[in-house]
């Protein structure tokens, strides 16, 4: 057994995510053979990532606050604590706060088999897509 070394919240970078959205790294793979990562990742009101897709799927548990979800073409989902969505491999998505609330969730996927390629971002989510 080994106890992890705090890793620092870091602040993810605006290509990627509108508004101010902090994360903190809780598993990742530390020996060969092994895919899974998780975070927590906190989001301002009305902040939000960019369009992306997952090689292997993605997990979202909501810890606190009001999250807003969406596939692309299909309706927004808005989901309270304790709700679990899953977005499968390949599924262009969205996630983020309510306009008006805070949001934590926990974001868990496996790494593909080139880790570059676990996630492909692509535009952000235009006020009309979030608002809509």
């Amino acid at each position: 057994m080994r106890i992890a070394p705090r890793t620092p919240t870091t602040k993810n970078p605006p290509e990627q995510f509108h508004g101010d959205v902090w994360l903190d790294p809780i598993a990742f793979p530390r020996e060969d053979g092994q895919r899974m990562i998780v975070a927590k990742v906190r989001f301002a009101p009305g902040a939000r990532t960019a369009w992306h897709s997952h090689a292997r799927g993605q997990t979202l548990h909501v810890t606190q606050g009001v999250a807003w979800v969406q596939s692309r073409g299909g309706e927004k989902i808005e989901a309270y604590p304790g709700r679990t969505i899953y977005c499968p491999p390949g599924e262009e998505h969205w996630h983020g706060a309510a306009a008006d609330s805070f949001m934590e969730h926990l974001a868990m996927l496996d790494n593909a088999d080139d880790p570059a390629t676990t996630t492909t971002w692509l535009e952000h989510v235009t006020d009309e897509e979030y608002n809509g």
